[in-house]
C-alpha cells in the first residue's frame, strides 16, 4: 500500500496483542509485515525483519501491557530494527501506554517513569507516536515528537445509544475523569456526576462523597482502565447506597490485575464494557463483560498519518 507520494506503509507488530494487530491489517487492506519477535536461550529478545523497509513508512504496533517490561522492550527493539534498516518515517502505536500513572512525584526521591518511558521511546527511533486514552493527558507533552491521542469514547458512546436507556447518568469514578465522563455525557444527552475520593496508597480508594443526582437513575461509570476493580466496585456500591437504579461500567483499557476478576463478578454491576486494547484471555471474559474493538478507529488512524490527513477529524 502507497500514499499519493509513492511511499509504502509497513505494520509491523510485536506479541503483546496480535489479535487486535490482524484486525487493524485486515480493515486496512493489507497483511503484517514479516517480522520476528523472540528471544534467545538467555531470556534476551530476538527481532529480525524479513523484508525491506527502506523508505517506508513504518508502523509499529504494541500495547505496553502485561508483561509490561518484556512488551516495552519488544518495542524499543523493533523500532531500533526499523530504525536501522532506513525506514523513512517509525511511528509507534502504542493502544496502552504502560507506567502512565507515575507521571509525577507525589513525593521524594519518586521517579517520572511515564516521561522516562517517552524518553525511551524517542531515542529508539520513533518519529510519531500514536495512542489512545492516556491516564494523564498531559503524558503528551512528556514526547518532543508529534503525538496523536484517540479516544474510545465514541465507540463506547455508540454501544449505550443502541440500549436506549432512559434517566441516564454518566458518572466518572474521580475527579480526574471528569472530561471524559463529561464527552460520554455530551454524545448520550445524559448528566454528569463524579465520585471524590482519597487514595491513602496505590490500588486502594476511599468514597468520600458523589457529586451528582443518582437516585433512581441508570448509572454508567467510565473511567480510563480498570486494574484491580477496586473503585469501580467500590463506586458502585456507593452509588446504590445513594439510591442509583442499575449500574454499568464501562473503560478503555481491561487490566484486570490481582482480584479484578472475582470483584466484578460478585459486584452488583450489571455489564463491564471494554476493549480490545489490551487482550484479554478467554478465561478473563465473564458474563459481565462485553468487549468492544478499538480496530476501525486505530485503521483509520494510520491511514491518515500516511496520507498526512488530519486525524483530529474522525471525532468531529
Amino acid at each position: 500500500m502507497s500514499a499519493n507520494n509513492g511511499t509504502k506503509i509497513r505494520l509491523f507488530s510485536g506479541n503483546a496483542n496480535l489479535g487486535l494487530a490482524r484486525e487493524i491489517a485486515d480493515r486496512m487492506g493489507t497483511s503484517l509485515g514479516d517480522i520476528e519477535v523472540g528471544r534467545f536461550r538467555n531470556g534476551e529478545i530476538k527481532v529480525i525483519i524479513n523484508e525491506s523497509v527502506r523508505g517506508s513508512d513504518a508502523f509499529v504496533f504494541q500495547p505496553i501491557s502485561h508483561p509490561v517490561n518484556d512488551n516495552l522492550m519488544e518495542l524499543l527493539i523493533m523500532i531500533d530494527a526499523l530504525r536501522r534498516a532506513s525506514a523513512r518515517r517509525i511511528t509507534a502505536v502504542v493502544p496502552y501506554y504502560g507506567y502512565a500513572r507515575q507521571d509525577r512525584k507525589t513525593r521524594g526521591r519518586e521517579p517520572i517513569t511515564a516521561k522516562l518511558v517517552a524518553n525511551l521511546i524517542t531515542t529508539a527511533g520513533a518519529q510519531r507516536v500514536l495512542t489512545m486514552d492516556l491516564h494523564a493527558g498531559q503524558i503528551q507533552g512528556f514526547f518532543d515528537i508529534p503525538v496523536d491521542h484517540l479516544t474510545a469514547v465514541p465507540i463506547l458512546a455508540e454501544y449505550f445509544s443502541q440500549k436506549k436507556i432512559k434517566n441516564l447518568i454518566v458518572v466518572s469514578p474521580d475527579a480526574g475523569g471528569v472530561p471524559r465522563a463529561r464527552d460520554l455525557a455530551g454524545k448520550l444527552k445524559a448528566a454528569i456526576g463524579f465520585i471524590d475520593k482519597r487514595r491513602p496508597e496505590p490500588n486502594v480508594s476511599e468514597v468520600m462523597h458523589i457529586v451528582g443526582k443518582v437516585k433512581g437513575k441508570t448509572v454508567i461509570m467510565i473511567d480510563d482502565m480498570v486494574d484491580t476493580g477496586g473503585s469501580i466496585v467500590q463506586g458502585a456500591r456507593a452509588l446504590l447506597e445513594k439510591g442509583a437504579k442499575e449500574i454499568y461500567a464501562c473503560c478503555t483499557h481491561p487490566i484486570l490485575s490481582g482480584p479484578a476478576l472475582e470483584r466484578l463478578r460478585d459486584s452488583s454491576l450489571k455489564e463491564v464494557v471494554i476493549t480490545n486494547t489490551i487482550p484479554v484471555p478467554h478465561e478473563k471474559r465473564i458474563d459481565k463483560v462485553v468487549i468492544l474493538s478499538v480496530a476501525k478507529l486505530f485503521s483509520e488512524a494510520i491511514l491518515r498519518i500516511h496520507e498526512d490527513l488530519s486525524v483530529s477529524e474522525l471525532f468531529m
